[in-house]
């Protein structure tokens, strides 16, 4: 398993996809937006920061696809 700053950005992203597919379990939805707490959603916006985070590995700018 490799090591480093990396890793921790993948990490944080797995833990909050773990919290957002528990959540959509317990609203019984499969997707957020069929929830009614879609824009407001704490879980979301982190899960969504996480992404983020983990694409730009905590460096500002633009994404490279």
């Amino acid at each position: 398993m490799p090591t480093g700053k990396n890793d921790v950005f993948e990490q944080r992203l797995d833990e909050t996809m773990q919290k957002m597919l528990k959540c959509q379990g317990e609203h019984k939805v499969k997707s957020c937006s069929e929830c009614e707490h879609f824009l407001e959603c704490e879980v979301r916006r982190a899960y969504i920061k996480a992404v983020y985070d983990s694409m730009s590995k905590g460096e500002t700018g633009g994404f490279e696809f």
